[in-house]
């Protein structure tokens, strides 16, 4: 099975960091698979933008140390990986001053009827200034878009400044606020399984699902991240944008369209419709930690979260669960739980569905212990589906019961190359569809309801709870959902 591949308008991208990490490992690789695949036709450039001062030639040859080291060998065919190239150009400029801003307008000079997306691959602080120096370049035209990295702000204050600050430059429908996760396969297959299968929209209330699981969980520490990660926390670094925007796929009314506002609309519903945790109840709903030294994954020991950052104190956590409830007619009394952190037990992210257990069983004690039907969504490593059903097990001697899944990987099922999250966006920005982008008002929305979480968590001035690296947290995490008389989801995959 192969995809339909649609060409897209003549475009500049112009990515700002442009010779930077998110660009040489994530941006650039995309930009050239869908080139390989077609996607995008000949006159299209890119421009690497920063202050660092490289040729077009240096620029280039940085770009194809990029594709050599993070995509597939096989994949780089020498033809396609040159004429990729041709496209790259590189211009130095200064986010922060007036310097190189005319050799970037004499560089898109002419251009002006190609749609111009503005990547923003820098950090959030130079948001606001290139904005404005591309403001006072006269580059925005009416065919622009700009697209912007989290974090977008760090409370609700400071995220409203940030969405001003851009917005005297463009319109709220030129911004494409990017968050990755809702770019990959599973979550999009979590839309077509809710509403193009009359098997789950039925069941996708209180009367039938008895909880929610989301979990994303690292086995890396903060590395290179240090100085920002800990003015963040996990809280602040996944919760607010990456869970908060995957719960929302999960709990919000069916949209009228795949319109983008349509979505978003209900999105926002969700958010809104969030129970407040504060000072008053944070202890019963959230647990947050900070990694000890201990083992992960291949990297063997590892060190401690204050061995890694400067000065070597930090109430910073590393790790944080949430009970979170939704108030609203379809999910009154369904708790979802959030959790995640880094240096864990697994590198993974997935959402569980777990339904209620039936209300009698029919089977005696010797076929086995009946177990609740649960849908797990699986986003990394290893993107699929599983429904867990009871079935008979095989074999003569009695009713005996098994439960077992009905798997889909996607890698088996549709036998192709599962693009990258920054594919299906980076082409999205380009075709103008904001559907998978955060509108402003979710952003604001997402930061009303973690800012009473932080203020709750500064008012008390705990420490947070140490966990050994390698492990699944705190053991307060495990309490916090087994005091409900439910329990982790952490079965292999």
């Amino acid at each position: 099975m192969t995809s339909n591949i649609i060409p897209v308008e003549p475009f500049d991208y112009i990515v700002f960091g442009g010779a930077g990490d998110l660009a040489l490992r994530k941006l650039l690789p995309a930009l050239f698979h869908r080139r390989r695949d077609g996607q995008i036709p000949d006159g299209c450039r890119i421009v690497g933008v920063s202050r660092r001062g490289l040729s077009d030639t240096e620029y280039r040859t940085l770009a194809r140390q990029a594709l050599e080291s993070y995509v597939d060998r096989e994949l780089l065919d020498p033809a396609q990986v040159d004429g990729f190239l041709t496209m790259l150009s590189f211009v130095a400029a200064d986010a922060t001053s007036a310097s190189g801003w005319d050799a970037l307008a004499k560089t898109l000079k002419g251009r002006e009827d190609n749609i111009r997306a503005f990547y923003l691959a820098t950090a959030p602080e130079l948001f606001a200034p290139i904005c404005k120096n591309i403001a006072k370049a006269g580059l925005a035209t009416r065919k622009s878009r700009v697209v912007i990295e989290k974090p977008i702000g760090s409370s609700l204050d400071s995220a409203r400044k940030l969405n001003d600050d851009i917005a005297k430059t463009f319109d709220e429908s030129q911004i494409f606020r990017i968050d990755h996760y809702l770019g990959k396969e599973t979550v999009q297959n979590l839309m077509a399984l809710r509403f193009a299968n009359s098997l789950f929209e039925p069941q996708w209330n209180s009367a039938q699902i008895d909880h929610v699981q989301i979990t994303v969980a690292e086995t890396i520490g903060v590395g290179s991240r240090g100085p920002y990660y800990d003015k963040a926390g996990a809280l602040r670094d996944m919760m607010q944008n990456h869970l908060l925007q995957l719960l929302c796929l999960v709990a919000m009314e069916p949209p009228d369209s795949m319109d983008p506002d349509s979505v978003r609309d209900e999105k926002l519903k969700i958010l809104r419709s969030l129970k407040t945790i504060d000072a008053g109840n944070h202890d019963d709903l959230t647990v947050r930690g900070q990694y000890r030294a201990g083992a992960s994954g291949d990297e063997g020991a590892v060190p401690a979260y204050l061995d890694e950052i400067e000065g070597g104190e930090s109430r910073t956590e590393t790790f944080v669960a949430v009970k979170a409830e939704i108030e609203t007619w379809r999910w009154a009394g369904v708790p979802f739980y959030l959790r995640t952190g880094k240096r864990l037990a697994e590198r993974l992210s997935e959402i569980v569905v777990a339904f209620r257990s039936i209300p009698h069983s029919i089977f005696d004690g010797t076929a086995g212990r009946i177990r609740s039907n649960k849908l797990v969504i699986r986003l990394q490593p290893d993107e699929g589906v599983k429904l867990f059903l009871m079935v008979k097990d095989p074999g003569p001697g009695g009713m005996r019961l098994r439960y077992v899944p009905l798997d889909m990987s996607f890698a088996h099922t549709f036998k192709q190359r599962n693009p990258d999250a920054y594919e299906r966006l980076l082409m999205d920005v380009i075709r103008g569809n904001a559907t998978l982008f955060m509108r402003r008002d979710e952003v604001e929305a997402a930061w009303a309801w973690i800012d009473p979480i932080l203020n709750g968590w500064a008012n008390t001035r705990q420490k947070p709870q140490g966990y050994t690296a390698g492990t699944w947290g705190p053991s307060t995490a495990i309490a916090l959902i087994e005091r409900d008389g439910r329990t982790w989801y952490e079965d292999s995959f």
